[in-house]
C-alpha cells in the first residue's frame, strides 16, 4: 500500500482479538447476490420472469439451499432480479452454481443492460456478538480509497465511451464525504439514512441493513456493495465474491493499527476525480459518460487494482483455491467492460478468464495420490524416527521412487499443507 496512514481510535483490536475476529468472521460470513437482468425483446416482463422461476426452482427460503441456491425471482425495474442466497464461500462450489445460474440465464435471451446491477450482499446470520465498530470503519475507509479501482474491475458496459453504468443506482457522492477518522460509524450511517442526495439504499457501500448498541459496535452486521455492474460471466461473479470478503478480513487486519486513512490530499483528490470519470449521470440510456477515461487513465486505474490487489494477496492464502485471486487479476488488467469492448460474449470472457486459472491443483490427483493422503489422513505409518525414515517407509509400502514420492508431497502440500509431528513420529495435514 502506498503511503499508509491511520487514525487513532480508541478501541483498536488487540492481536489476539484481531485473531479471534478474523477467524469468527470467515467462519460466519455468508455473501449472496442479486442478479438483475432484462427480458429478451419483444417478451413480455411477466412471462420471462415466469420462465426464469420455472427454470432456477427458488427455494422460497434461506434455510434451503435448493436446486440451484435461488431464493426467489421478482419484478425489477429493469426486468428481473434473481437473489441468490447467500453461502460460505467455496469456490469450485459457488462456480458451479453460477456456471448453472448464467448458463440458463444466456439460455433464455437474458440481457444485463446498463440499468440492470450485481449486488453482493454480506450477510453474517448466526453472529451473536457484536462487531467492533473500527473493523467496520476500516473496511469503509478501504472501499473508499480504492473505490475507483473496485468501479473499474467491476465495469460490464460494452463500449468506452460507456464502461460503467448510471451513478444513480451506486453513488459514491455521500460516501466520499464521510470519513471515520473525524467521525463515529453510527454517525455515517444516520447520515447516510437523512440524506437528500443519495437514497440510502442507492449508496456505493450500502449500510442500511446495520444495527449498533450502545458502545457503537455493530449488530446485525450486513453490508451491501452496490455498485458492480451487470454480470453473466460466473468465473467473475465468484471471483468477485471472494474478493468482499478478502477485504473484510483485511479490515480486521488493520484494526489494530487505527483506521486506515484514504491517502493524502492530492491522492484522494485524484481518487474523487477518477470516480467521477467512471461514475456519472451523463451518459446515454443509463449509462455513465466515460470518455475522459483515456487509455492513460486506464493503466493508472490497473496500477491502483493492483495495488490492491497485492494488499489483499495474504488473506487469499487463507483460501483453499487461487483462482479467485488468478481471475481478480485478470479483472484488474482486462475488466469485463473492456472485453466487451473488444467484442467478446459472455461465453467467450468464461472461456477467457478459465484460460488464465493457474493449472487446478487436483487435475492430476490419482489413485496412487489418494492412497497415500488416506494413510496420513488416517494415521497408518506413525512412530518413525525422522521424516527421512518416514519417507523410505512410505516409499517402500508404495512401490515409488524417493523422487516420485516427493513429487507426490508437494502436491498434497499445495493441497492440503503438510508437518512433520515429533510426537506421533508421521506427517500430517495441516488442513
Amino acid at each position: 500500500m502506498k503511503d499508509p496512514i491511520f487514525f487513532r481510535h480508541p478501541r483498536p483490536l488487540s492481536l489476539e482479538a484481531a485473531k479471534y475476529w478474523k477467524d469468527l468472521l470467515y467462519r460466519t460470513i455468508k455473501i449472496g447476490t442479486e442478479i438483475e437482468v432484462a427480458p429478451p425483446r419483444l417478451v413480455a416482463r411477466p412471462d420471462f420472469e415466469a420462465e426464469i422461476r420455472e427454470a432456477l426452482q427458488p427455494s422460497g427460503s434461506v434455510e434451503r439451499i435448493g436446486a440451484n441456491g435461488v431464493l426467489d425471482v421478482i419484478p425489477e425495474h429493469a426486468g428481473i432480479e434473481i437473489r441468490v442466497i447467500g453461502r460460505q464461500p467455496y469456490f469450485s462450489v459457488l462456480h458451479k452454481q453460477y456456471k448453472t445460474i448464467t448458463t440458463l440465464l444466456l439460455d433464455k435471451g437474458a440481457r444485463p443492460r446498463a440499468t440492470c446491477g450485481l449486488h453482493f450482499h454480506l450477510l453474517t446470520p448466526t453472529l451473536a456478538e457484536a462487531v467492533p465498530e473500527i473493523i467496520l470503519a476500516n473496511l469503509w475507509n478501504l472501499t473508499r480509497r480504492y473505490a475507483p479501482e473496485l468501479r473499474f474491475i467491476t465495469s460490464a458496459g460494452s463500449s468506452r465511451e460507456a464502461l460503467c453504468r448510471r451513478r444513480n443506482y451506486c453513488s459514491h457522492l455521500e460516501m466520499v464525504r464521510h470519513s471515520p477518522g473525524t467521525m463515529r460509524m453510527q454517525e455515517i450511517y444516520t447520515l447516510l439514512k437523512e440524506s437528500r442526495i443519495v437514497p440510502e439504499h442507492q449508496n456505493f457501500l450500502n449500510l442500511q441493513h446495520l444495527g449498533f448498541d450502545e458502545q457503537g459496535d455493530v449488530l446485525p452486521f450486513h453490508l451491501e456493495f452496490r455498485f458492480p455492474d451487470a454480470d453473466l460471466c460466473a468465473l467473475s461473479i465468484t471471483a468477485k465474491t471472494f474478493l468482499f470478503l478478502a477485504m473484510t478480513l483485511k479490515a480486521v487486519d488493520m484494526s489494530q493499527y487505527g483506521v486506515i486513512h484514504v491517502g493524502k490530499i492530492t491522492e484522494w483528490r485524484r481518487k474523487v476525480a477518477l470516480l467521477d470519470m467512471l461514475s456519472n449521470n451523463d451518459g446515454n440510456l443509463a449509462t455513465s459518460d466515460t470518455r475522459a477515461v483515456t487509455d492513460e487513465i486506464i493503466e493508472e486505474l490497473r496500477v491502483g487494482a493492483r495495488e490492491l490487489l497485492d494488499l489483499l494477496a495474504p488473506i487469499f492464502e487463507r483460501f483453499d483455491e487461487q483462482a479467485p485471486l488468478d481471475v481478480l487479476l485478470v479483472l484488474a488488467e482486462t475488466p469485463i467492460s473492456l472485453l466487451r469492448c473488444a467484442g467478446y460474449d459472455w461465453c467467450d470472457i468464461e472461456a477467457y478468464l478459465a484460460q488464465r486459472i493457474r493449472t487446478d491443483r487436483q487435475s492430476a490427483f490419482d489413485p496412487l495420490d489418494q492412497r497415500l493422503m488416506q494413510h496420513i489422513d488416517l494415521g497408518t505409518w506413525t512412530g518413525l524416527p525422522s521424516l527421512e525414515a518416514w519417507q523410505w517407509h512410505a516409499a517402500h509400502e508404495l512401490f515409488l521412487t524417493p523422487q516420485e514420492l516427493e513429487h507426490r508431497l508437494e502436491r498434497l502440500r499445495a493441497l492440503r499443507g503438510l508437518r512433520w509431528d515429533v510426537r506421533q513420529g508421521t506427517l500430517v495435514f495441516t488442513s
